[in-house]
């Protein structure tokens, strides 16, 4: 049997992803044949009508196979792409979003911070972007899972930031020393009885401690009291404190942030408009 050109093979998994319920089934299977293609996005391209060799083919099919499972990209390539950065991703952590950018673009707004603080840190992404983009920052990035402490260690390790992140096995702020100029966190802020309601990639594929808090009171905001009941003692007077929030959650996240001493500025919307980044200054 002669190889099939590429552009054929992602006419056939679109059809496939489709039938499974992928939201955007082109666009995926376009991604996955890139990746087992392992060319650059203008030759592959340029390539498109070119036969895939049979590893890539057996690379590329395996993966439409992960997808019609539902399993995200990000897990079966290994990688996300956040702030034009590579991150591993694994099953042990979140997947980093796009809106989760939005933190990034309002941090890097304001001066450098000489330390920063990363609550629940998973791939690291945020810490370790902000330390590429501030050469003479240190941070620390904590988690309560080993195995997503390993893959940030191992991001900031490929990234050549390891000497100037420390990750730490932490419950939040417990145990940490002061004192940070920054502190950032995404931490799970979806209520235990909204996760039935998620698509399949994020349900069954991502870890449940990085969506919703493991003492979740129903309402998603567990993690922010705790954070905000632990971070006055560890922040610089004047430190920036930057919490990612669910659309609807910005006038309660505001008020617990308030309600620990700290004075609330603004929430940012995404680029859809919706409430993403409750910002607040330590007194």
């Amino acid at each position: 049997m002669s190889p099939t050109p590429r552009a054929t093979l992602i006419a056939a998994a679109t059809a496939r992803l489709r039938r499974a319920g992928v939201e955007a089934p082109e666009r995926d299977a376009r991604w996955l044949a890139r990746w087992a293609s392992g060319l650059d996005g203008a030759a592959f391209s340029a390539r498109l009508g070119d036969p895939a060799a049979a590893d890539e083919a057996q690379r590329f099919e395996q993966a439409v196979r992960g997808r019609e499972a539902r399993i995200p990209t990000a897990q079966i390539t290994g990688f996300r792409v956040f702030w034009d950065r590579r991150f591993r991703v694994t099953a042990d952590v979140l997947d980093p979003r796009p809106e989760t950018e939005t933190l990034i673009a309002h941090a890097l707004q304001g001066p450098p911070a000489a330390r920063i603080l990363d609550l629940g840190t998973g791939t690291g992404c945020l810490l370790l972007t902000l330390l590429a983009e501030w050469p003479e920052a240190r941070g620390t990035g904590t988690d309560i899972s080993p195995a997503a402490l390993a893959v940030a260690a191992g991001n900031a390790r490929d990234l050549g930031l390891a000497e100037r992140a420390d990750f730490v096995l932490a419950d939040w702020c417990a145990g940490l020393p002061g004192r940070f100029d920054l502190a950032v966190s995404n931490p799970p802020y979806i209520a235990e009885t909204e996760l039935a309601c998620l698509a399949p990639e994020v349900r069954l594929h991502e870890p449940r401690r990085a969506l919703t808090p493991l003492a979740d009171p129903g309402d998603g905001l567990e993690a922010y009291r705790r954070i905000a009941a632990g971070l006055p003692p560890l922040l610089a007077p004047g430190a920036r404190v930057m919490l990612e929030i669910g659309p609807n959650q910005a006038a309660a996240v505001a008020g617990i942030v308030s309600g620990a001493g700290m004075t609330v500025t603004t929430v940012q919307p995404d680029f859809d408009g919706r409430d993403r980044v409750v910002i607040a200054i330590a007194a």
